[in-house]
């Protein structure tokens, strides 16, 4: 196995800031330690260095193999059920930590790590405050201690300790999928407010109450670079001087350090072609050496796996390089049994291992959980009522108003009068998942209720409660169409729910695939209707044709599950005077070109529409004009081959037998010997499939130029069909075609076939690639039949699967 070690870059350490740690080391808790390390064997020490997924662990094999953490990532929750009651979560960790500790109590009691990046966000009933990019806006450090805290108590409430949070991200390009968890382009903002909320999870660090019951491990996260990334593609190449790595991407990471973060996630992304997770530079040198960091690094999602010669099983240079715990959800047991072997070996140094486990175990000794009891026996566990409790609501309304931006108030349209009669348009007015974004219940978000959030409120409810008291009268028409004409039109619409990479895009502009949403608004406007904008967004996105059809236009960014405090920014009293103002202010640069995707302040060229800092009060004239609406080139997604009846993206459809291949073009046609016929076909909607008759060797074969789903399979994405079948019909006949050949492909054990009115066939990317697919160059799939027959083929995409 090669090793990473040996081709990393030297930084300039000089050249960077020399810290000191927050908290001195304590001699009692060190001599603890000593005497706890003296007393481990081999396997004790392994298992706290490593990291499983609750969808993939046992409390039995938390005993068994020792570990030292569990997670539960995105998707995963007790019993799988993504909307487990609160005591179901506190039961599991009590299961947990039983088995960490054994009868005798005298094992090392595990900690459980978790997403909680804007409040206790997995957990049904909790507060889910404004995503970073909107607490950004706000730029209100006080406010950011306040939410920290509140996170806390509603984590401890469900018996988890530690968090995966701030995110430290300084974004470049705004195309990048995790845009909205980073709290602004400028370095300074991202320092003071990851800073601020660190010190609301953890407690101050000079104080006695530091990791007290009330508190968490915070987490600063990914180290290091992960927002400069090339074209804002999530886990990709940073493209930064080392100056500049310094001076923008570091950062936060100097501000959390000195704030006394205890553990650093290491960032999927490469820095000069090197993978942070085995970047001893920084893991080691420039982190534990320079920075003398005394907390642990753990790895983010299977990254380990990323390494040059090294597999998510396999993977002792990530350990070398400084990891101190493998991120490791589904692959922790064969990781174990490799870690094993090789520090057996000498592969891995025992004082490596021993560090290791050092540093986690002094973490676990600063919280309290070593001799500590059970998760249900410490402060505040089970009270459950602190899951949205009145004054985490009342901060959440104050978060939402404090990070909304007025970017266009034509003639002083607001504040509205609260007496008139208001049609409230788009789906976004009465859609909490929307307002909340991803990492929302589950990972992409999206789907919630307010049976899910009792406390939620969206604009639809406050905008209906205000004009109500008001004596007015309020419409709720999604398409905006209406029979009794309206006063003014609040029209609240913007991104969907996504996460990570699934929200990486190809240009900025809003709307590159259907109607705009400006079409609905102008011709509100050519009836005379006054229309007011709330934009839903996790980033800032080219909407030059939805500003001009509004009169007044708002960034909301990602408001959470009190989104309904945004309405408070539109109306005045009975007597005119606003019932809020706006204070937020623009953390990101806003583009003026849908292609303006590297927009930062000090960079050049610099001509965004708002800068910087930009924000309106209700005080300030607009003198905004008329804005070009020259859009960019659409991008294409290359996940989806086919939908709709019709080929998606960049991917073509060629009909293939032993005579040749014939493209299809949404016509009725036939491969070269009529091997394979191919018409479109109703399929609960018009024409939205295509029907498939296949003879001897014919079969469908969707090809698109070379690209890399590695990525996607580490996210857990499959190869999902959606069709159906003639009775009796043979088996599909799947592959995957690759540039190194294609792979035959088989259905996903365990998954259902069929669901309502489809069919299914599912396999892994990961399966994909255990049987050899070669997943960094796909360039086709591959359809046919074990034999002649029929189906009706109405989806083929790659993309996440949960049943």
């Amino acid at each position: 196995m090669s090793s990473v070690l040996e081709e990393t870059t030297m930084l300039s350490l000089q050249d960077w800031p020399n810290l000191h740690p927050a908290r001195p080391i304590d001699s009692e808790i060190e001599a603890r330690i000593d005497t706890l390390i003296a007393g481990m064997s081999l396997a004790r020490k392994v298992g706290q260095v490593v990291q499983a997924d609750i969808s993939a662990v046992t409390p039995e094999d938390v005993a068994a193999y020792h570990l030292g953490s569990i997670l539960n990532g995105g998707n995963s929750a007790p019993d799988a059920e993504m909307r487990s009651a609160p005591a179901d979560w506190l039961a599991l960790a009590d299961a947990f930590w039983h088995a960490s500790v054994g009868e005798d109590g005298s094992g090392i009691p595990v900690i459980w790590g978790t997403d909680a990046v804007h409040g206790n966000n997995n957990v049904v009933g909790s507060t889910i405050f404004p995503h970073n990019v909107g607490l950004g806006a706000a730029n209100d450090e006080g406010l950011m201690r306040r939410i920290g805290r509140a996170t806390a108590l509603e984590m401890r409430a469900v018996g988890i300790e530690w968090t995966f949070a701030p995110t430290l991200a300084v974004t470049r390009d705004d195309r990048w999928g995790r845009t909205y968890e980073s709290y602004s382009e400028s370095p300074d903002t991202v320092a003071r407010l990851g800073a601020a909320l660190v010190t609301g999870l953890q407690g101050d660090p000079s104080s006695t109450e530091f990791l007290g019951p009330n508190n968490v491990i915070a987490t600063a996260k990914h180290f290091i670079g992960d927002g400069g990334t090339r074209d804002g593609r999530d886990q990709g190449e940073t493209e930064a001087s080392e100056a500049e790595m310094r001076d923008i991407h570091a950062a936060g990471y100097v501000s959390t350090l000195q704030a006394g973060v205890q553990s650093v996630m290491a960032s999927f992304s490469s820095w000069q072609g090197h993978k942070m997770h085995g970047s001893r530079d920084f893991l080691t040198d420039l982190l534990k050496k320079r920075w003398r960091f005394d907390g642990f690094v753990v790895g983010d999602w299977n990254g380990h796996g990323q390494l040059p010669g090294c597999s998510e099983t396999d993977a002792p240079d990530a350990l070398l390089a400084g990891l101190d715990m493998y991120m490791a959800p589904d692959s922790w047991r064969e990781l174990i049994g490799n870690l094993t072997r090789q520090v057996q070996t000498g592969r891995i140094p025992m004082a490596r291992l021993d560090d290791a486990v050092r540093r986690i175990l002094r973490v676990k000794a600063r919280l309290g959980v070593l001799g500590g009891p059970k998760p249900s026996a410490r402060a505040h566990a089970g009270e459950f009522g602190l899951l949205g409790r009145e004054d985490h609501v009342r901060l959440a309304d104050e978060a939402v108003r404090k990070s909304a931006v007025l970017l266009k108030n034509s003639g002083g349209l607001l504040p509205l009068r609260p007496g008139l009669n208001v049609l409230v348009v788009g789906e976004g007015a009465d859609d909490i998942g929307m307002a909340c974004g991803g990492w929302s219940l589950s990972w992409q978000g999206g789907g919630l209720t307010k049976q899910d959030f009792p406390h939620a409120l969206t604009m639809l409810d406050t905008i209906s409660r205000i004009v109500g008291q008001g004596g007015g009268k309020v419409t709720y028409s999604e398409d905006g169409s209406f029979s009794d004409r309206p006063d003014v039109v609040i029209a609240v619409y913007g991104e969907p729910p996504y996460a990570e990479f699934r929200g990486d895009l190809d240009t900025l502009d809003f709307s590159t695939d259907g109607e705009r949403e400006a079409v609905r608004l102008r011709r509100l406007k050519a009836a005379g209707i006054p229309v007011v904008s709330v934009f839903l967004s996790g980033r800032p996105r080219w909407v030059n044709p939805e500003m001009n059809a509004s009169d007044a236009f708002v960034a909301a960014f990602l408001p959470g599950t009190r989104a309904g405090a945004l309405a408070d920014l539109l109306f005045a009293d009975a007597t005119g005077k606003a019932l809020h103002d706006f204070t937020g202010r623009l953390a990101f640069s806003w583009p003026m070109d849908a292609d303006q995707y590297v927009l930062n302040k000090g960079g050049e060229p610099y001509a965004p529409l708002f800068p910087l800092g930009f924000g309106l009060t209700l005080q300030d004239s607009c003198t905004l004009g008329t804005l070009h609406e020259h859009a960019a080139q659409v991008g294409k997604d290359k996940l989806t081959a086919f939908d709709q009846g019709s080929v998606r993206g960049a991917w073509q459809l060629l009909l293939q037998d032993r005579g040749g291949q014939a493209p299809w073009d949404d016509a009725p046609l036939a491969s070269p010997e009529g091997g394979v016929q191919v018409r479109t076909e109703d399929h609960g909607r018009q024409e939205n499939a295509i029907r498939v008759e296949i003879e001897g060797d014919g079969s469908l074969l969707f090809v698109h130029e070379p690209f890399d789903l590695t990525r996607e399979a580490n996210a857990e994405f499959f190869l999902r069909l959606n069709y159906w079948d003639e009775p009796d019909m043979p088996d599909l006949d799947v592959r995957l075609v690759t540039a190194a050949g294609e792979t035959v492909l088989e259905h996903e054990p365990g998954l259902p076939r069929t669901l309502d009115n489809d069919q299914r066939f599912d396999v892994s990317l990961k399966r994909a690639m255990a049987a050899g697919a070669d997943l960094g160059s796909v360039t086709g799939i591959r359809i046919g039949l074990k034999g002649d027959g029929s189906f009706l083929l109405v989806r083929a995409s790659f993309r996440m699967v949960t049943g």
